[in-house]
Parts: structure tokens; C-alpha cells; sequence
């Protein structure tokens, strides 16, 4: 190879400049690496002491809480009343179990120790009394502090109502869990140190281990942290970490302190790879200059240039094609390389396009495609001064299409939900989206609430058309919530928030479409204070029971009746369970709730059987009840505590919460009539399913539903549907409760139906339990039953 042709000259020229760089990147990473990495960490420790403060500062907020909550404490407020040591002790141990504190004291204003968890210095002064100092000035006062050889996190606060305590101090211990739960939050090694009386210093809590426990204890003796840098970490280096101390305790004579650490070896760590990886670029780089050298001498630089003018525009996302070249050699194949190499790329960014951004169902928009047009539709909209609205909307009852039908089915009704909504929206601004299952969303610039709500109306009258599905024909029916910009909000999140709740206001009142109203937000904080007043309800046993008489047709003597859940609210009054069962089995309250009925009305109905009187009652259950596994081994709990025998009790289910998950309700169901209690499907013609299919459930009794009953002597619709439910109900053995008889005219035709039992106003509203024990035995009931069972007597064959 001439020394001086052009190959020669750039191979040398290349091979120089890539030695030359290597060894300059070499040296800097060598040198830079280790002051880069403690800077670094340094900047890490910063933070995590940041973080560590708020975190202890959240703890200690959460601890003050606490203890100014403590004389909410029932137990602890009947304790307080007799002042016994033993009980006061008890009561404390039983809160702070609630609220997660292992160390409770009460000080009385003479700063003596009434009472405490851990039994170190009841009648004695309090252990700390510059933390006292500290609360009396400030209202409340923190420290770690040292007891009995374990660390603490202690606050004092004072009790604010009238009390023979002035003071209560509440505090968790400072273990190795607490130190790997700080230490996962700010991403270092967290050790925690004291020293009692200027003696040795001790480590309480590590996320280190043994051998670096010992360590740390040493250099903390040793004085090597005492200098600091000017971010305040450890001035004096270490070859294995870098380290900040934090002191803790200002307000008690320990010396208390957090001891932050990261070792150098994960921070050297890139800088290690990097050196490995610049070897092998210098390898490579060496290789390609020889390379070079050798195409440039063949004249290719032209052809390259032009590839790489085409790579450049490919970086810039412009997929114009480069022409199909008809050289024979490698240039020739490289360039048609590069063609295909265009058009594979092209095709693969827009099928990830679409898989990012489009439902791989119906094509629409998905949620991060939508929320980015809504983004710019607000800028837009902000910027023009116009309006803007969202439409939310659910399909109504979507689960029961895939649960009955199939999942195959329910895409099916997707897509054409879809196509009929895309057929209304049809202004090439608007934007369809599914935002994921049976929600969609519609983006509406330039519309204002009237528009929307008329595009709203639009979308639901174009639902409403029957759907042929694969041969199965389905009706669809769906909850739209509307929010217009910038009326009900400026932000996406606000607006999207307030359709959504909009949305399911309407679903809850079923009326389809429903504006956002700012009495949603209010409505919400209701239902969450009900909520809150409903658990102390239970806690209290505020709730009481009404039983509504069920008088057999065939038998009046025979005595059932129904246990109805009662709720007399301290402030609001009169609460209708209709305000709050249906809240309740949203949260899943309703299990509680529910354990409290049958706990009482099984308690109820034996004491009646043991006073001699004949009574059999019946108790609802809820779809979430039905699906506890438990259940059957609480009912057999509660009849073998109260003596109650199982037959007596019927448990009501309704026939939707059976459909729910029909094989684990099968199950529950079997377990409850292998224990003798009778089963009956409550509220039967309002749900989905058929006799057919009840027919394979070890159910006792069938319950028509009171909007069949009420009008069947007017409407002779309603009157078929229930001869119809009788008869086939009495050709499976099943008797039946028809609910809901008002007046005379119902009566008397349910008695010509061959009805068993019936259950209403007519004869007798939900009374107390007294009343129903006055009722049971009184021999001669007031003129208006005698009246009922008069009619009875002559309804009899």
C-alpha cells in the first residue's frame, strides 16, 4: 500500500485520532469518575434527608392526630371515668393497637404518669420534661427519645376536653422495618444511633448489615463524620460510602441521630461499563477506519453521502423513498437494501402508531390519543375563547351481554355501538374514543352544553334500535355524562372527572344523559359523611329492626315476617334504606351491615320461640354476601350462639345478585340448605333469569315482585305475569310471597291465584319488635286485622 495515497493517509489519520481520543476519554473517566460519583451521591443525600424530614413530619402529624383523637376512644372514655390504672392501661393498649403505637402514657397536669402501655414510670414524673416544656409552649412536641434501651418516635399533645390528664404521649418503637420502609423511600442505607449520658453510642435500627452495622458504630465513635462539606454531608471520605448524620432529638439530654449512607460501588458502577464499553469502541472504531479507507479509495464516497443525506430525513420521521437503483455491484445493493430498510421502517411506525393510539377493536381512538386531542382542544378552545364539550358513556348492563352470551358476542356489540355512535358524531372535528371496555368518549370542540346534551339525546335514540347479533337479538341501553369547557373546568382532568361522575348520576337515576351539576360534588361529600356515620352506627348500635307481618292464605295462623334494616340518624333523622344500602354494597359496608342483621333478628326470633311464640323470620342477603365463603359458617355460628333452630329462619336473595357469579352462589346457597335454613329469590321478575334456570337452585320459596303486584288488579298484564309465576312456581314445589298488597281488590284476586303468602300495607306495616311481641300476644288484634283476618277466614276454601 503508497505510503502517501489517500487510503494510507486517512487510515493513519483515523487509526491517530481514535488512539489519541480513547486515551484523553480514558484518563478523564478515570480521574473524573470518582469526584462525579460522590457528587452525585452527595446531591442523593440531600434529597433523602429532604424526604426523610417530610416523611417523619407526616408520621408525626399522624401521632398527634391520634392522640388528640384519643377521648373519642369509647373504651378509653369509660375507663377515664372510673380512673383505674388497670383499666386506663388496657384502653391505651387497645387504641394504640388501632392506630399502630406500642407506647401510649397519660400525664396528669402535675406531670406525674397516670397510666402507660410499656409500665416504666406510672406515679412517677414524666420521663422527658423538656418535651412537656416544649408542648405547654408550643401545643405539642416530638422527639425520638430512648426507653428501656429501644428508641421511639414520640409525641406529646394535650387532651383538649375537661380531664382529670393534661397530657397524652403517644410512640411508635424505631426498628429494622421501619429503617428499610424509610429506606426504600428515599433510596439509601438508613441507620438510626443514640448515646444516653454521653456513654457509648448504640444503633437501634439498620438497613445494613452486621459487619457495616459495626462500621458505622465505630466511625460514629471514632468523630470521623463530625466535619461536614458544605451541603452538610460527611467531610471526611470513605472508599466504600458516602455518608450525611442527621441529629434527631433537640428536646430531651440523648443524643439521637439518622445515620444516611450509599455505597461508591453502585455510583462507579456506569463509569466502570463506560471505560469497558469505550474499549470496544476503540476497537470497532479502529476496524471502521481501516474500512473506510478502503471504500473512499473506491470511489464510494458520493454514493454514501447520498445515503446518509436519506438516513438523515428517515431521523426526521420523512419516509420519502429513495429510487430502486439498477447497479449491479455493492453499492447498488446497499442502496436497494436501504430502499426495503425505508419501507419496513414506514410500515412497522405506523402499526405502532396505531397500536398506541387506536383501539385494537373497533379502531377508535383509545384513551391516550383522546386525552392528547382534548389537550389541544383546550389550548384551542382557550385560545378562540369558544366552548368545548366531553361526553362519557357506559353501556349499560355490558357485563350481563358477555356473562349470559359470551365474550365474543359483547366485541360484536362494541363494534356496532361504535358504528352507531360514529354515524351520529359526524363533523370531522369531533373525536369517538374508547377509552377502554364498555366506555367511550366523545370530544365535541366549538359545542356548548345544549349541543352536547342534543348530541347526547342523539347517541341514545340511535342505541335504542335493537341489536341482531350473530342470531341473538340484544337491546342497549347506555349512561352518558356531559362536561362543557369552560364551564365545568378548564383542565383535562376536571373535565374528564366530572363527566365521569355526571355519567354515573345518571346511570344511578337512570334517566341517560345528565350534565355536571356542582351538586354532584356535594352529593359525593354526603355519601362519604354517611358512610362514616354509618360505620359509628354499627359501632354503636344506632340501627334497630322492623318486622312486617307475612300472613299466609292458606294458614293465617301460621306467623312469618320479615326483618327490615331501620336507621334513626342523631342529626339527619329518619334515614330511608334506600340512602344507604345501595352505598353500602358499593363500598362493601354491606357485609358489616348484614352481620349485625343476622346477628339480631336470629337473636329476636329465639327469644320469641323461647316466650312460646311460633315466629318464623325472614332475612335479606346481598349480592356481596351471597359471594363471602364464609357466610353459611357465620349464620351456623349465630343459630348455635342463640339457640336458634334453622328452619325457622328464611334467607331472601335476589335473583341479580344469584347471576352475578351463578357457581359460587350455587355453592353458598347448597351450604345454607345443608343447614336447614329456607332459602326464597326475593324480588323475582325484575332480573334476567327464568324458573328454568332457578329451578337448579335448592330454593324454598319465591317472592313476586311488589310492581307486579301492586297494579294486577287493574292491568291485566301484570295479572298474567303473576298466575303465570304462581302455577309454574307450584309445579316445581316452590311456594310463593306476593309483596306489595295495598288494597282489597289485590287480595282477593291473589287468593283466586292459589297464593301462599302475602306481604303488605293492607295488612300491616313494619313494626318494632315490641309492637310485634305485643302483636303476638295480644288474643284479639286491633279492629283493622280482625278485619284482615275476617277476610282471610271467608277467602279460606
Amino acid at each position: 500500500m503508497p505510503t502517501r495515497s489517500l487510503q494510507t493517509r486517512i487510515l493513519a489519520l483515523l487509526l491517530t485520532l481514535v488512539v489519541v481520543v480513547q486515551l484523553g476519554v480514558f484518563l478523564v473517566v478515570n480521574s473524573v469518575g470518582s469526584t462525579t460519583a460522590r457528587e452525585s451521591i452527595g446531591e442523593d443525600l440531600v434529597a433523602g434527608a429532604h424526604v426523610y424530614e417530610r416523611v417523619r413530619a407526616q408520621e408525626q402529624a399522624r401521632l398527634v392526630q391520634a392522640a388528640r383523637l384519643l377521648l373519642l376512644d369509647p373504651p378509653f372514655r369509660q375507663a377515664s371515668v372510673g380512673r383505674d390504672a388497670t383499666a386506663l392501661t388496657a384502653a391505651l393498649e387497645q387504641y394504640g393497637r388501632r392506630i399502630d403505637a406500642d407506647l401510649l402514657m397519660l400525664v396528669r397536669p402535675d406531670d406525674t404518669v397516670a397510666a402507660d402501655t410499656l409500665d416504666v414510670s406510672v406515679g412517677e414524673p414524666f420521663l422527658f420534661p423538656r418535651l412537656l416544656s416544649q408542648a405547654r409552649r408550643d401545643g405539642e412536641a416530638s422527639a425520638m427519645v430512648v426507653v428501656r434501651g429501644r428508641l421511639y418516635q414520640l409525641v406529646v399533645a394535650p387532651i383538649a376536653v375537661v380531664s382529670p390528664y393534661a397530657w397524652v404521649a403517644v410512640g411508635y418503637p424505631v426498628n429494622d422495618a421501619l429503617a428499610h420502609e424509610i429506606g426504600k423511600l428515599v433510596r439509601l442505607d438508613v441507620s438510626f444511633v443514640s448515646r444516653l449520658d454521653g456513654r457509648r453510642w448504640r444503633l437501634h435500627a439498620s438497613t445494613l448489615d452486621e459487619r457495616a452495622r459495626k462500621d458505622v458504630l465505630d466511625d460514629i465513635a471514632s468523630g470521623r463524620y463530625a466535619q461536614r462539606d458544605a451541603d452538610g454531608n460527611a467531610a471526611a471520605g470513605s472508599d466504600v460510602a458516602v455518608t450525611r448524620v442527621v441529629a434527631l432529638s433537640a428536646q430531651t439530654d440523648d443524643a439521637v441521630a439518622v445515620v444516611l449512607q450509599q455505597p461508591l460501588a453502585a455510583a462507579m458502577e456506569p463509569f466502570r461499563r463506560l471505560a469497558l464499553q469505550l474499549g470496544w469502541v476503540s476497537l470497532a472504531a479502529a476496524l471502521v477506519s481501516i474500512l473506510a479507507s478502503l471504500f473512499i479509495a473506491r470511489n464510494i464516497a458520493g454514493p454514501l453521502r447520498s445515503l446518509a443525506a436519506f438516513a438523515r430525513r428517515m431521523a426526521g420521521g420523512d419516509y420519502a423513498m429513495l429510487p430502486w437503483t439498477q447497479r449491479a455491484d455493492e453499492i447498488g445493493e446497499l442502496s436497494n437494501a436501504f430502499r426495503a430498510l425505508q419501507e419496513g421502517l414506514a410500515s412497522r411506525e405506523q402499526r405502532i402508531t396505531n397500536l398506541a393510539y387506536r383501539d385494537t377493536l373497533t379502531g377508535l381512538p383509545n384513551r391516550t390519543l383522546f386525552a392528547d386531542r382534548l389537550d389541544h382542544a383546550l389550548a384551542t378552545a382557550a385560545r378562540e375563547q369558544a366552548p368545548l364539550s366531553v361526553l362519557l358513556m357506559d353501556v349499560d348492563h355490558f357485563k350481563y351481554v358477555n356473562d349470559t352470551l359470551g365474550h365474543a358476542i359483547g366485541d360484536m356489540l362494541l363494534l356496532e355501538v361504535a358504528d352507531r355512535v360514529q354515524g351520529v358524531a359526524r363533523r370531522e372535528s369531533d373525536t369517538v374514543a374508547r377509552l377502554g371496555g364498555d366506555e367511550f368518549a366523545l370530544l365535541l370542540p366549538r359545542s356548548d352544553a345544549a349541543a352536547a346534551r342534543r348530541l347526547a339525546d342523539d347517541v341514545l335514540r340511535a342505541l335504542e334500535a335493537p341489536m341482531t347479533l350473530d342470531g341473538h337479538q340484544v337491546d342497549v341501553r347506555a349512561s352518558i355524562g356531559i362536561a362543557t369547557a369552560p364551564r365545568d373546568g378548564a383542565e383535562r382532568s376536571t373535565l374528564m372527572r366530572r363527566a365521569d361522575v355526571a355519567m354515573y348520576a345518571a346511570k344511578r337515576t337512570n334517566v341517560g344523559a345528565l350534565p355536571w351539576d356542582d351538586t354532584f360534588d356535594q352529593h359525593s361529600r354526603d355519601r362519604l359523611m354517611l358512610l362514616s356515620d354509618l360505620r359509628r352506627a354499627v359501632d354503636a348500635d344506632e340501627l334497630t329492626l322492623a318486622y312486617q307481618p307475612k300472613v299466609s292464605l292458606k294458614d293465617p295462623a301460621k306467623q312469618h315476617a320479615e326483618a327490615l334494616l331501620r336507621w334513626l340518624h342523631p342529626v339527619r333523622g329518619f334515614v330511608p334504606p334506600s340512602d344507604f344500602i345501595p352505598f353500602a354494597e358499593q363500598t362493601g359496608y354491606i357485609r358489616q351491615l348484614t352481620q349485625w342483621v343476622l346477628k339480631h333478628a336470629i337473636a329476636q326470633c329465639a327469644t320469641w320461640r323461647r316466650d312460646g311464640h311460633p315466629m318464623n323470620v325472614s332475612i335479606n342477603i346481598s349480592a356481596r354476601d351471597l359471594m363471602d365463603a364464609e357466610l353459611p359458617d357465620e349464620v351456623a355460628a349465630l343459630l348455635a350462639t342463640q339457640g336458634c333452630a334453622a328452619q325457622w329462619i328464611t334467607l331472601e336473595i335476589t335473583e341479580t345478585a344469584i347471576l352475578d357469579d351463578p357457581a359460587r352462589a350455587l355453592d353458598n346457597l347448597q351450604r345454607l340448605h345443608a343447614l336447614g335454613c329456607r332459602l326464597a329469590i326475593d324480588d323475582y321478575g325484575i332480573g334476567y333469569s327464568s324458573l328454568a334456570y332457578l329451578r337448579r337452585l335448592p330454593v324454598d320459596e319465591l317472592k313476586i315482585d311488589k310492581s307486579f303486584v301492586a297494579n294486577m288488579a287493574r292491568d291485566a298484564g301484570d295479572a298474567m305475569i303473576v298466575r303465570s309465576t304462581i302455577d309454574l312456581a307450584h309445579n316445581m314445589g316452590l311456594s310463593v310471597v306476593a309483596e306489595g298488597v295495598e288494597d282489597d281488590a289485590v287480595l282477593e284476586r291473589l287468593r283466586e291465584l292459589d297464593c301462599d303468602v302475602v306481604q303488605g300495607y293492607l295488612l300491616c306495616q313494619p313494626i318494632p319488635a315490641a309492637a310485634m311481641t305485643a302483636r303476638l300476644a295480644d288474643a284479639r288484634p286491633p279492629q283493622r286485622e280482625r278485619k284482615t283476618a275476617a277476610r282471610l277466614r271467608l277467602a279460606a276454601p
